[in-house]
């Protein structure tokens, strides 16, 4: 197990969140969410299983929900409960993985789930 930086464990504000510019992302009751539309299960199969090999890569582990066309992924630093610097990179990271797989970003989907 990798020994996590004390920086790393600093809970960020919402304002702070903001100034990250994730524009894949939404700051939604304290995690960054977001939805990947994959179209078909396999590409979204495909999608979970390089998000988690960069998850096991940097020790830290996202929530993801496969469903047949989308991918939903939610972030936060679970041993301080909230976000930090370690969900921030990770969130860049997947979306650059998704950004491979054809899977765009749809997070405003999320406020209507």
């Amino acid at each position: 197990m990798s020994r996590i930086r004390p920086e790393d464990r600093q809970l960020l504000t919402p304002s702070e969140i903001g100034a990250e510019a994730l524009g894949d992302w939404r700051y939604l009751a304290g995690r960054l969410r977001t939805r990947f539309a994959t179209q078909t299960f396999a590409r979204g199969l495909a999608l979970v299983d390089q998000i988690g090999a960069e998850a096991e890569r940097v020790d830290h582990h996202p929530d993801l929900d496969l469903r047949y066309s989308y991918v939903d992924a939610m972030l936060m630093s679970h041993d301080v409960g909230g976000v930090t610097r370690r969900d921030i990179r990770l969130a860049r990271t997947i979306s650059e993985i998704a950004e491979q797989f054809d899977a765009p970003a749809q997070p405003d989907a999320l406020r209507s789930d």
